[in-house]
């Protein structure tokens, strides 16, 4: 029996140990299993492995087809690829040079003269019954709003400077151009409004010295002065010839720095100003916000957070990568003041994803609701709920701003007059814009600007319009939808592109995965199908045949004469696989 247990090792090229073949059973059927064999036989395998996987030419040296070559090195290229692209991120590259600010810059360029149509629409109150409110016969104002007149704005940033410190400096401007075939009325409407120059000079002068009121008084009685008058559109808006400015200008040129009075011009005078504003090149996220305006990060009307303006947009450029419960503020010298603006939803506005914003609520509570608007209480006095006193930003003339039709604002405030009806879906302010890059899809901002009068009765022919809040205008400010082409470039920049990277990603891995596993797989299954190498057939035929006659010679000597009594046969003797 041993006999044929040799035998049998011997054709299945099996190695063992020297055994005595008169030991007992016991230790020949052991359980126990050694670990040296165990790696011995493993290592077998994994040469084994290798030896299929490498054939080798005659003169020993490994040998692959061209075609295998080709396949390895493309997977192994797609491969290395897809992660540098994973790593690196070549588009979030692209698009922060884009994004940041500088001289060529695409989203700077635009940012400095924005290929925008932004659009100013002015709705005025006429007044319908001013000779029998004057006369006392009615005891409240009522007001028709007319309009809008529509005026295409051009946004823009002139002289601009580059900083050393990531930062530029430049000149906000905007002018206007009347747009007649958007207006729903004529800039020479003629029309009974509010006399701003009386009313503002009343309220300056109300807490003067007795000489100062005479004189005021018989100014306007020689001038026939009234609180109500008849004018165009054009120059309530854009300025009127007033007597008692063409005074101010000459007694107190220190206050009343013009010769024509218009709430528009007044509102849009940027003569002087400039801003210092983020290029991103130390933070991304602030490309285009205001450092500072006028030098001041602080306006100087205010005092406290509420004169902050810092990080602020002027509606041109918001933050770039907003987060979904990311602030914003929102700042515009007709308002005086930097606003919150607060998330409420997302819209796909002609294919750009969007957040949608609007102005925090109570905002312009004077700090009833809002503890941090009591410093936009002017010299302690704080106006009703909805209104925020910006005289000191329209040359002291009494003003006071607010959503349109006092919108939120104190209900016992329109008790006072007829003819306001707020509406919030006509005028609640709105912004839809992409988060990624910051840039407004549509937006459009609505404020009213109103008088608000203290007790003005010493005065001369104001009469009835002491302690009142008289609205003038309001306006929106809008921006409805890009241009084709800078929809479609965003478009091609914020959606297109980073799907052409993912698709470039997936595909590499993918394909560089299957140019791999093809290789290997013809490595693996080229032996097993031959070569069509003849020099791989002579090399394959001679190892058979030393196999074959080691085998023979194993055969021989076991059955020899001379190993009759041998009992045992070292390992380093048989003969190998």
């Amino acid at each position: 029996m041993k006999d044929v247990v040799a035998i049998w090792n011997g054709l299945t090229g099996r190695r063992y140990t020297a055994v005595n073949m008169n030991e007992r059973n016991e230790d020949v059927h052991s359980k126990s299993v050694n670990p040296k064999s165990l790696r011995r036989k493993s290592s077998v395998v994994v040469n084994q492995f290798f030896n299929a996987a490498l054939p080798v030419n005659a003169d020993g040296k490994a040998r692959w087809k061209k075609s295998t070559f080709i396949l390895m090195t493309l997977g192994l290229l797609g491969l290395a690829s897809g992660c540098l692209f994973l790593v690196f991120n070549p588009y979030e590259l692209i698009f922060k040079y884009k994004v940041t600010f500088g001289e060529g810059g695409e989203i700077f360029d635009i940012w400095r003269l924005a290929p925008v149509d932004l659009y100013l629409k002015v709705y005025l109150f006429n007044v319908t019954n001013h000779e029998e409110y004057i006369a006392g016969i009615d005891k409240k104002l009522k007001f028709q709003e007319v309009g809008p007149y529509v005026y295409k704005e051009l946004m823009e940033h002139g002289n601009v400077t580059f900083n050393d410190n990531g930062t530029l400096t430049a000149i906000p401007l905007h002018p206007l151009e009347y747009v007649p075939e958007l207006s729903a009325g004529a800039e020479d409407d003629l029309l009974i409004l509010p006399n701003i120059a009386l009313l503002s000079i009343a309220n300056v002068v109300r807490e003067a010295s007795y000489i100062t009121r005479l004189g005021l008084n018989l100014l306007i009685a020689q001038t026939d002065t009234q609180p109500l008058v008849k004018m165009t559109a054009k120059e309530f808006m854009f300025g009127y010839e007033s007597t008692l400015v063409t005074l101010g200008n000459s007694v107190m040129p220190s206050w009343i720095k013009f010769d024509r009075l218009g709430l528009i011009d007044r509102m849009y005078d940027f003569h002087g100003d400039y801003e210092t504003v983020y290029t991103g090149e130390t933070d991304m996220k602030l490309t285009g916000l205001i450092e500072k305006y006028n030098g001041d990060v602080n306006l100087p009307q205010w005092t406290g957070k509420c004169a902050n303006v810092n990080k602020a947009s002027d509606g041109a450029k918001f933050p770039s990568y907003i987060e979904p419960n990311d602030t914003l503020l929102f700042f515009r010298k007709s308002l005086c003041r930097s606003a919150k603006m607060v998330r409420v939803g997302e819209k796909v506005v002609r294919g750009l994803h969007t957040y949608h914003y609007k102005f925090m609520d109570n905002i312009l509570d004077n700090g009833v609701h809002n503890p941090e608007n009591k410093c936009f209480c002017r010299k302690g006095r704080c106006l009703p709920e909805g209104f925020v006193d910006v005289t000191d930003c329209y040359y002291g003339f009494p003003i006071a701003l607010s959503y349109p039709h006092f919108l939120q604002a104190d209900p016992t405030i329109l008790e006072t007059m007829e003819g306001l009806q707020p509406d919030l879906e006509k005028h609640e302010s709105y912004f839809y814009i992409q988060p990624k890059s910051g840039s407004p899809a549509e937006l459009a901002f609505r404020f009213q600007i109103n008088m608000a009068l203290q007790d003005i009765s010493s005065i001369s022919h104001v009469d009835g319009f002491s302690d009142i809040i008289l609205p003038l205008l309001w306006f929106e400010i809008g921006m409805y939808e890009l241009p084709e082409s800078l929809n479609n470039r965003f478009r091609l920049y914020l959606n297109i592109l980073p799907l052409v990277q993912d698709i470039a990603i997936y595909s590499l891995f993918v394909g560089g995965a299957i140019f791999l596993l093809c290789s290997i797989g013809k490595i693996l299954l080229q032996p097993a199908k031959g070569s069509n190498s003849k020099q791989w057939s002579e090399v394959e035929m001679q190892r058979q045949k030393s196999k074959t006659k080691e085998k023979e010679v194993f055969y021989n000597s076991l059955l020899s004469p001379q190993n009759g009594d041998v009992t045992s046969i070292a390992v380093e003797d048989l003969p190998t696989a």
